[in-house]
């Protein structure tokens, strides 16, 4: 958990390095791990399953969201069921649609019936915000992982969208669904998604680092930085003549 004089907000890390997601989980401050196919192949990942249980042994009970990569809608159901039997830390990642665009609702209204925890992924638009509000009650648990980088890359702020899911999420009274901030691109985002009422962020183990910088001094950090600049010029030699 993440606390400011604004607010707190929960800490999930992104990743499918092993090593660093035993040290991640020993940190007070992370409160979940999250993962997908991508990340997992860019860290060299060869087997799913084997690497799914040695993330959730790693986790050490902390959540832990791993994602189906189906494309079939039956298949995706089988293949939520097998990860979610892994352990009740697990919330399986469902995208919202599958990579034909087709919406994965039927999908994620039937497991919400087998009462498995899901996180929908991949959201960035009200309309897949209201499909999914329309099918969640007050007993699911979700995490509806608005890419709030993804959307402002594109020129939109995505802070609306989470005031005004926030207000509805309130009104309906779903109480174990959750709003989740991805695709975070700077600390920064960790304060904007506190100001909306976001209940969780994740946050790569590199921006992690730089929350220690909470509050620090302006000036100090200059002072820093320059002397980063000399301290660099010095080591490489360098001259003008």
């Amino acid at each position: 958990m993440f606390k400011t004089s604004i607010g707190k907000i929960k800490i999930y890390t992104d990743g499918a390095n092993l090593d660093s997601i035993i040290k991640l989980s020993n940190n007070p401050l992370i409160d979940g791990i999250t993962t997908n196919p991508t990340l997992m192949r860019k860290s060299g990942v060869t087997n799913y399953m084997n690497f799914a249980n040695a993330a959730v042994k790693a986790c050490k009970e902390k959540s832990i969201s791993l994602e189906v990569f189906a494309d079939n809608q039956s298949e995706m159901i089988k293949q939520a069921k097998i990860l979610s039997s892994l352990s009740k830390s697990v919330v399986v990642k469902i995208p919202i649609t599958n990579s034909e665009g087709i919406s994965s609702i039927k999908v994620i209204k039937s497991l919400m019936i087998e009462k498995i925890p899901i996180n929908i992924t991949a959201i960035l638009t009200t309309d897949q915000l209201d499909d999914c509000i329309k099918i969640i009650n007050e007993n699911n648990k979700v995490y509806l992982s608005i890419f709030a980088g993804r959307i402002a890359d594109t020129g939109r702020d995505p802070k609306p969208i989470f005031k005004h899911y926030h207000e509805k999420i309130r009104e309906r009274k779903l109480n174990f669904t959750n709003l989740l901030w991805a695709s975070t691109r700077e600390v920064f985002n960790v304060y904007e998604a506190i100001s909306c009422n976001c209940d969780i962020i994740t946050i790569t183990p590199e921006i992690i680092q730089k929350l220690r910088f909470k509050d620090y001094d302006l000036k100090k950090l200059s002072l820093e930085t320059v002397q980063m600049f000399r301290e660099d010029s010095i080591l490489s030699n360098y001259s003008i003549n």
